[in-house]
């Protein structure tokens, strides 16, 4: 893949392991950003993401270190250090080193998953990981839904922009996932950091339908760069979340995960283990037109200033302009480009 000219720093909510990964007492080590990081989850239940290097000779937390209560142990010399990354014991001393601390992160378990915040100034969280089922605002709940069905893919070469940039392309559907008819996008809402997008869409059909006959359609929230949230409507009851989390300067780790809703009326309670297997295969579908779009984002090139049709400019400039959000190191895009977005 062509290195994007786009920071795979960005600023934002990003999954990094999921929360049943990581039982009380498990010490989970995960890179991203370019940084070593553990999980760590304690006795009672509380997560704790930090950097991975223990702050005295630079052990690897993440291979060996225990968890002893509230804390967690560093397996070279015993050190221990609390949940805010500070040293609270040393073995063989009367008192802990209180002048050093190990970098942690904000986090959240929300979607069955686990969220960090990264921001490379080290500012707190001013938007919120959004909720695949609060946040649509229609009372519905993890329970009405079959177990969430997951994908995981390591080590891509895409960048967390690419996935959002695909909520806005309304054309690539009839090429990629063969939809009989191009969508119509009926929301485009870019005026904070999390935002909106919904299309009238349809799977089923042939190309003589017009898209006034088509009764189904999906809503997305996008949760900054790291997390979008869809629910469909009209067609089988879904929803799904994709997160995609940079590694390093070239490389993303893609999670996605995909509820398949539970029938209603007398047909679910005769047969459950039907309705189950049926759920299973709805969700396969989902997972597999998902991969579709992975094996075009990891080998794609970031076209700047890219070469769009008139149907396509508004809503392209208003996704990458609304991007621009969340470089703090002004990597977003080409000056050019941002100086045609700010013209407009």
């Amino acid at each position: 893949m062509a290195k994007p000219p786009l920071s795979m720093k960005p600023t934002g909510w990003f999954q990094v392991a999921w929360s049943d990964e990581i039982g009380v007492g498990d010490v989970h080590p995960m890179k991203y950003f370019d940084q070593e990081m553990i999980a760590w989850r304690s006795e009672s239940g509380d997560l704790t993401v930090m950097n991975a290097y223990c702050e005295h000779l630079g052990a690897h937390l993440g291979y060996g270190g225990t968890v002893q209560g509230e804390v967690l142990q560093c397996p070279f010399h015993g050190w221990q250090w609390n949940q805010q990354g500070r040293n609270v014991c040393i073995p063989y001393e009367d008192r802990p080193n209180r002048g050093r601390r190990i970098k942690t992160y904000p986090v959240v378990e929300r979607n069955e998953s686990v969220y960090i915040w990264h921001d490379i100034n080290s500012r707190d969280p001013f938007f919120e990981a959004p909720d695949i089922f609060a946040d649509f605002g229609d009372d519905r709940s993890a329970a009405d839904y079959f177990p969430q069905q997951r994908l995981f893919r390591q080590g891509l070469q895409m960048h967390p922009q690419y996935v959002l940039e695909n909520g806005v392309d309304f054309a690539h559907f009839k090429y990629v996932h063969n939809t009989p008819i191009v969508p119509v996008f009926t929301r485009h809402d870019f005026d904070g950091p999390v935002s909106y997008v919904d299309f009238t869409i349809t799977f089923e059909g042939d190309d003589g339908q017009k898209i006034e006959d088509i009764n189904s359609g999906v809503e997305a929230i996008n949760g900054g760069l790291g997390i979008a949230v869809t629910k469909s409507w009209g067609m089988i009851d879904n929803r799904t979340i994709s997160a995609i989390t940079p590694v390093d300067e070239s490389t993303s780790d893609v999670r996605f995960m995909v509820y398949i809703g539970r029938p209603a009326g007398p047909s679910a309670t005769r047969d459950p283990a039907r309705a189950e297997a049926k759920a299973h295969e709805f969700g396969a579908e989902v997972i597999r037109q998902f991969s579709q779009d992975i094996h075009i984002w990891a080998h794609q090139r970031y076209s700047d200033p890219p070469a769009l049709a008139s149907s396509e400019l508004e809503g392209f400039t208003a996704i990458r302009r609304w991007a621009m959000k969340f470089y703090p190191d002004g990597r977003g895009g080409s000056a050019a480009e941002l100086a045609a977005t700010d013209s407009r």
